[in-house]
């Protein structure tokens, strides 16, 4: 198979990622704010800078507001994600924090491209490395201090070698596989849905068990075991349980959000593939009417992409971005499906410019939720507690407060009761205690209305928000 670039692949291919880039940079402007869980990444990532070995919230002054007697361990966050960025807070470059994800999810353009070459042919590596680019699910992550892109990035890696190991016979790729998926693991606990595969194409493709009897599989088994050590040594410390973080991820899922149906996914398809969500479905009716399905290829991209999803319908809660992992392997059968056209270059030109509409009103609609007056009103207020050095500041925004500003923060009692804050603030004689009091990112709900008019009541106003007095409001005790 031949796996070299001419000088014209190499320069569409580059051309792919830089824009894959561009995009991403972009979209890092299409929200005003941080999302939580990216300030939670951030925040774990600039405090292990300077303790490596405390994966925790609890002497940082700030939390992930864990409902349970669990709090204050963070390991139901997997942590690699939050480790990469210490390095980076470590070495003083903090500006790079925002765009070490859009850079890794453009290396991943290249190894979604490796893998359509080595698959197909280079047709196929191109067209499914263009559908990866422009698929609104896959730019919008790509954007976000989050562990989705970081983690797909992984998976990607330990499917390429799986299938240079065990396809193309090459036995250290074989123990390199096992690397690989371990640091996936540690990305995103979700990858444990992935691992499945992987047996099961092996026993597909040679009728038999003789893989375990494999001497790489096993190097590459210890391989993979190897890497988690540490995370075994931490979950026997922390919860006395060498799987307490793994356990604590799978209860972590219950904590916040709704329940979504099972067809969750297929309710918002168009939302996060746009024109790639029929075409994938024409793929998968032209693969099973040719049957392709009986193609090693075929049947193993059909494994990744319907065992990962059915595990994710599984899930009470559902997010968009929970099913980021798969989206590789619908563009591979979509780009496949593609190929077989006579003037395929014409269709996959048409379908960038669906794509390229539809990102600009997903840009448009995440411009418009966040930069709103509450948006702004919570900075201002940010900046004014900024100033106050010896201050106690309670707050239902611990972690955009210590991102941002670098500022303690505890909670409001949840649910509100007055005698329990003040008992909370009488434990700080020392210090002036601050409460931040906002609309931004918080429940239109009883409990804040309740919290609103006792704050009012007890307590002094020291700063209202000048463009919306009742958007952000803080309050001083002492």
């Amino acid at each position: 198979m031949d796996l070299q670039l001419t000088k014209k692949e190499f320069k569409i291919l580059l051309l792919i990622i830089l824009l894959a880039l561009f995009v991403s940079i972009i979209f890092l402007n299409s929200s005003a704010i941080k999302d939580w869980d990216e300030t939670v990444y951030a925040n774990l990532g600039y405090d292990l800078s300077k303790n490596p070995l405390e994966y925790s919230f609890s002497k940082n002054g700030w939390s992930d507001r864990v409902p349970d007697e669990s709090w204050p361990k963070a390991g139901f966050r997997a942590p690699l994600l939050p480790y990469i960025l210490s390095l980076f807070y470590f070495l003083k470059l903090d500006f790079m924090v925002i765009y070490i994800i859009p850079l890794i999810s453009a290396l991943s353009i290249l190894i979604v491209f490796y893998l359509g070459k080595l698959m197909f042919d280079k047709k196929v590596g191109i067209y499914s490395a263009v559908l990866f680019t422009f698929i609104p699910l896959n730019v919008l992550m790509s954007s976000k201090i989050m562990t989705d892109s970081l983690s797909t990035f992984f998976v990607l890696l330990s499917i390429l070698f799986f299938w240079k190991g065990y396809e193309l016979k090459i036995k250290k790729y074989k123990i390199l596989f096992g690397l690989f998926l371990a640091l996936s693991l540690l990305s995103r606990y979700s990858v444990l849905w992935i691992m499945p595969i992987f047996p099961i194409y092996l026993i597909i493709r040679d009728k038999s068990l003789k893989f375990i009897k494999d001497k790489e599989l096993v190097y590459s088994l210890g391989l993979f075991f190897i890497i988690l050590v540490p995370w075994f040594i931490y979950g026997l410390s922390e919860y006395n349980n060498i799987l307490g973080p793994f356990l604590h991820g799978l209860k972590a899922a219950t904590y916040w959000g709704s329940t979504e149906p099972w067809y969750f996914f297929f309710q918002n398809s168009w939302e996060m593939f746009s024109i790639v969500s029929i075409i994938f479905l024409l793929s998968l009716i032209s693969v099973f009417f040719n049957k392709d399905f009986k193609r090693k290829e075929i049947y193993f991209l059909l494994l990744w992409v319907f065992i990962f999803l059915l595990m994710a319908m599984t899930m009470a809660h559902k997010e968009q971005r929970f099913i980021l992992q798969i989206v590789p392997a619908i563009c591979l059968i979509s780009a496949f499906f593609i190929r077989q056209f006579k003037y395929s270059e014409i269709v996959i030109f048409f379908i960038i410019i669906i794509l390229s509409f539809s990102l600009i009103s997903q840009f448009q609609y995440y411009h418009s939720l966040t930069y709103r007056e509450d948006t702004l009103c919570f900075t201002k207020a940010g900046y004014f507690l900024e100033n106050k050095s010896n201050s106690f500041v309670i707050s239902d925004q611990s972690t955009l407060g210590y991102y941002y500003f670098k500022k303690k923060m505890t909670y409001f009692p949840d649910p509100w009761d007055l005698e329990k804050l003040k008992n909370k603030i009488d434990h700080q004689p020392e210090k002036e205690v601050y409460l931040f009091y906002t609309k931004f990112n918080t429940p239109d709900n009883e409990n804040y209305r309740l919290m609103e008019k006792d704050l009012n009541l007890n307590f002094k106003v020291v700063f209202k928000c000048p463009e919306n007095e009742s958007s952000s409001i803080i309050y001083q005790y002492r």
